[in-house]
């Protein structure tokens, strides 16, 4: 998913080229229009301190993915304190930490 037409075409681009079948281009800056606990995994890389509203696309994250789905996430913007604190709000667990990425998983309520 991005919010930029010309990124969303290169993907689509690589999807054709490489005949994938599990992979969908979405343009969106928030909403994915996919199920509930669909996704598997989610790779989150340096756009959250980008975002307008953080807290709608954690929600969307969320929703789409599946309870036993990952989400990896980096942005070297942020503060540990920061991505923890915003993650852990939205209902995500740390599984781990790598040297530059997190791994999340929604949180067993």
């Amino acid at each position: 998913m991005d919010a930029q037409p010309l990124a969303i075409q290169k993907i689509k681009d690589i999807i054709s080229a490489k005949q994938l079948k599990n992979v969908e281009a979405i343009c969106s800056d928030c909403k994915t229009g996919l199920p509930d606990n669909s996704i598997d995994a989610v790779l989150f890389y340096d756009v959250f301190h980008a975002l307008s509203d953080s807290e709608a696309v954690l929600g969307e994250l969320y929703r789409v993915l599946r309870p036993s789905g990952i989400l990896s996430f980096q942005d070297h913007r942020m503060r540990n304190e920061a991505i923890m604190d915003k993650f852990i709000k939205a209902k995500f667990q740390l599984l781990r930490k790598g040297e530059k990425t997190y791994t999340f998983q929604k949180a067993k309520l």
